[in-house]
């Protein structure tokens, strides 16, 4: 029986977070994965369901999967250990957590500044990936 989609909720006008998603997007042959973005009405109620409360600039990709929600590091370490090729970067889970984290809130606090916005508008997907958004 196959698994569930798990559910990728990222920041829909960060250029970094648009990135990753057409990153892992490129890499998930097996589509694993469905796409909202933080600020969408399923996103919102995700983050909801699972108590993570986004206040104004949402700082963190979010994986729900198997009924829980990872933030931060964890997340994109167990996104990454889904996709050919890039299984081995989940050893970086050795690393303490708040060491990690630490380092994926100093790039979240940059990465507007380095890679830029859209303005107010997500990035669209192709009619071909229309249906792994939320």
């Amino acid at each position: 029986m196959p698994q569930p989609p798990a559910v990728i909720l990222f920041d829909g006008v960060c250029n970094l977070c648009n990135g990753f998603v057409q990153f892992v997007i490129a890499r998930d042959a097996q589509a694993r994965f469905q796409f909202a973005s933080l600020q969408s009405e399923v996103g919102q109620t995700l983050l909801a369901a699972h108590g993570i409360v986004v206040v104004v600039t949402p700082e963190s990709v979010v994986l729900v999967e198997d009924g829980r929600a990872y933030t931060h590091s964890q997340a994109v370490l167990r996104i990454l250990r889904q996709l050919p090729g890039w299984r081995w970067v989940y050893a970086f889970r050795i690393v303490p957590r708040w060491l990690r984290d630490a380092a994926y809130r100093w790039v979240a606090r940059h990465r507007y500044q380095w890679f830029g916005q859209q303005e107010e508008a997500c990035w669209l997907p192709t009619p071909a990936l229309q249906a792994r958004f939320l």
